[in-house]
């Protein structure tokens, strides 16, 4: 498996794992309503906004993340690839480019997200409610956790 940046080619990739995945993760938290496509959720989410690495195998890519100086917004990988790997690598490599640490939020009611963070290492610092970003009509609640990093 090879973690790389982005590159403008990989866009229709992006979009088929995040439109599959992101279903996946608001059916688990009972939200399948707010669902918006990438095409549009990058935009309104700014997407580019951050650093992006995605995996990829035989040239096929399965996953990406998006992160900030502080943040980790955005892991989806291709349902195909779920509990293959894939989500671990591309963690493991985003905490390797920020070793001070990160915080994530993750939807109250995606267990196996919550728990796949808490594997790697994140810590629950507390529950959140608030609007959806990029579909602010509906309202969430988040679990956040944060990863101390190096320091």
């Amino acid at each position: 498996m090879n973690i790389r940046p982005y590159q403008n080619a990989d866009w229709p990739r992006l979009c088929a794992i995040h439109d599959l995945a992101r279903m996946d993760e608001l059916r688990e938290a009972g939200l399948q309503d707010a669902f918006i496509p990438l095409e549009i959720a990058a935009e309104k989410e700014g997407l580019f906004d951050y650093d992006i690495l995605v995996a990829e195998r035989n040239g096929t890519v399965l996953g990406f993340v998006a992160f900030s100086e502080d943040e980790l917004a955005w892991l989806y990988v291709d349902p195909g690839s779920y509990r293959s790997g894939v989500g671990k690598l591309l963690t493991k490599a985003t905490l390797l480019e920020r070793p001070n640490g990160l915080s994530i939020e993750v939807l109250s009611g995606n267990e196996a997200a919550l728990a796949f963070y808490k594997s790697v290492g994140f810590v629950e610092s507390g529950i959140s409610n608030g609007r959806m970003p990029g579909n602010e009509k509906f309202h969430v609640t988040v679990h956040c956790l944060t990863y101390a990093g190096s320091t």
